[in-house]
């Protein structure tokens, strides 16, 4: 690959990858609320009147939060709990910084893939630190249903990032991007690639892994939450599920390249129809138990990955 394939940005520019992501995150959200607002009169309800809706239900609820006063229970570590709902937005906005915007890359580590990985493992703590710290029943069974989801989707998501990162014989996340020369990974990497979006629908608590916050246990982690704090894990889970959509955009789908449209804005493009998608089948898959999920995770998704990776490497070792 050519030293120019990426240029390395100023970290002033970290401003406008916070501002990107915030952008995806008010994406979700709207979409999320006229996804709700349709549920909620049937399907019925008219089109403006969806949209209206959907673009002022997440102000409403974010202004409804910033109001409320925070409440704490006895004996709560709410230091614990704060870092853990605060973390989140942090995490995915590392995540993002090695997501090449183009040919722009505010952080183009070597190992990008690998630390994408570790991003999305410091979840497991931060979430387990929402349900530790309020010293709560409901909280921490949520923790350790997150837990157990972990337990079942790391190792596959892990070595779904492994087939894009052998195609390309590299872990910097620019290389494998400029990698594809005639069609995208997700062509030929189709498991790799619904094993990956399954893992960030994961550790974003989206969808049918949404068990660790279940109405059964009164919210699970955010049962004691309130006021800013539930604000900030409800935006950071939006963060994640925007941060593991663009990261997909290099790994899966060509990166910047496109026809017509500069190769920034084919990133974002194709982030946010990821990201609707994944937004769009919240409500269209049912929750899945963790126990029941463990052993589909180490059963049927882990092995079939592992084909997966071994049918690149052989297909890379013949182009090779």
């Amino acid at each position: 690959m050519p030293d120019d394939a990426h240029t390395l940005v100023s970290p002033a520019w970290a401003l406008l990858a916070a501002a990107l992501l915030g952008l995806l995150v008010m994406c979700a959200a709207v979409v999320d609320g006229v996804l709700i607002a349709r549920s909620e009169h049937g399907g019925r309800l008219a089109t403006s009147r969806v949209v209206v809706s959907g673009l002022a239900g997440p102000f409403q609820e974010s202004a409804r939060l910033l109001r409320q006063r925070r409440r704490s229970t006895v004996s709560a570590d709410s230091l614990l709990r704060r870092v853990g709902g605060g973390g989140l937005l942090v995490v995915a906005l590392l995540m993002v910084a090695v997501v090449p915007l183009g040919r722009w890359t505010l952080a183009p580590l070597d190992v990008g893939v690998v630390w994408f990985n570790a991003m999305d493992v410091m979840v497991w703590a931060l979430v387990w630190l929402v349900g530790w710290g309020p010293n709560a029943a409901h909280s921490l069974v949520g923790g350790y249903r997150f837990l157990a989801h972990g337990l079942s989707y790391e190792l596959p998501l892990m070595f779904a990032l492994v087939a894009p990162a052998i195609a390309a014989a590299s872990l910097d996340v620019g290389t494998v991007a400029a990698a594809p020369e005639v069609v995208w990974f997700v062509v030929w990497m189709p498991v790799a690639f619904g094993v990956y979006c399954l893992g960030v629908v994961a550790f974003s608590v989206w969808g049918p892994f949404s068990a660790a916050v279940g109405a059964d246990i009164a919210g699970g982690v955010v049962a004691e939450l309130s006021g800013v704090d539930r604000l900030l894990f409800q935006a950071g889970r939006y963060a994640l599920l925007a941060a593991g959509a663009a990261f997909a955009v290099p790994m899966f789908l060509g990166g910047g390249s496109g026809p017509l449209l500069p190769e920034w804005l084919w990133t974002l493009t194709k982030a946010v129809l990821l990201l609707g998608a994944l937004v769009w089948l919240r409500r269209r898959m049912p929750v899945l138990r963790p126990d029941k999920f463990m052993e589909l995770g180490w059963v049927v998704l882990l092995p079939l990955v592992l084909v997966q990776d071994l049918i690149v490497t052989i297909v890379a070792v013949w182009r090779a």
